[in-house]
């Protein structure tokens, strides 16, 4: 009886690439939100993944290459840049992105057509975005969406615990012993979400 051997992948498989890389790279994308008066808006959203934390946001009404270039320098220029970022096949990210990465010596790792699971971080935190916020919200308009999304950003890496992370938030919290006091409950995002923490009496 013969068996049929698979081969082995000639280069590492996706999984392995994001295991190994996972502390030098960051994943950006895309996404829309519809506002009160109709018009649509577009926020690019840069992830680290190895704590997956959000390190940058913006929004904007035109994205262009050049705004879109623009975010990337900002998402770099505070910390140590990346050594890769992955990110889709928009035509709005364009030779000028492309460039600015070079410059940033940032390889891009383009995902396949219509393979969005190649991008499953970035996916995996706009629809926490979506449901824990976006969802229970009428955004009015730019800096609406702005002030929402800067107070969610904010919740997301010090108090939103991940499975991933050992129930941890993406900036690592120190436990608090019971000596430190009772447990107070501190409403965040205008009460959506809660903080629990201890304070001394």
């Amino acid at each position: 009886m013969y068996i049929f051997r698979r081969r082995k992948p000639p280069s590492q498989t996706w999984r392995a690439f994001l295991k190994n890389h996972a502390k030098d790279l960051i994943v950006v994308d895309f996404f829309t939100v519809p506002t009160a008066t109709f018009r649509i808006l577009f926020v690019l959203v840069v992830l680290r993944q190895a704590r997956r934390r959000l390190v940058h946001f913006n929004v904007t009404e035109h994205p262009t290459a050049a705004w879109t270039a623009r975010q990337l320098v900002e998402a770099c220029g505070l910390e140590e840049a990346p050594g890769h970022l992955i990110r889709d096949r928009d035509q709005v990210y364009g030779e000028l992105f492309s460039r600015q990465a070079r410059a940033l010596n940032i390889r891009e790792v383009v995902i396949a057509p219509r393979s969005p699971w190649q991008n499953a971080y970035a996916e995996r935190v706009i629809g926490s975005i979506r449901r824990e916020c976006l969802d229970h919200v009428v955004v009015i308009g730019e800096r609406h969406l702005k002030r929402i999304l800067s107070e969610y950003v904010h919740y997301y890496n010090t108090t939103r615990t991940h499975l991933s992370l050992a129930k941890d938030a993406p900036e690592p919290r120190r436990v608090q012993p019971p000596s430190q006091g009772r447990v107070v409950e501190m409403p965040r995002l205008a009460g959506l979400h809660h903080e629990y923490l201890r304070r001394a009496a």
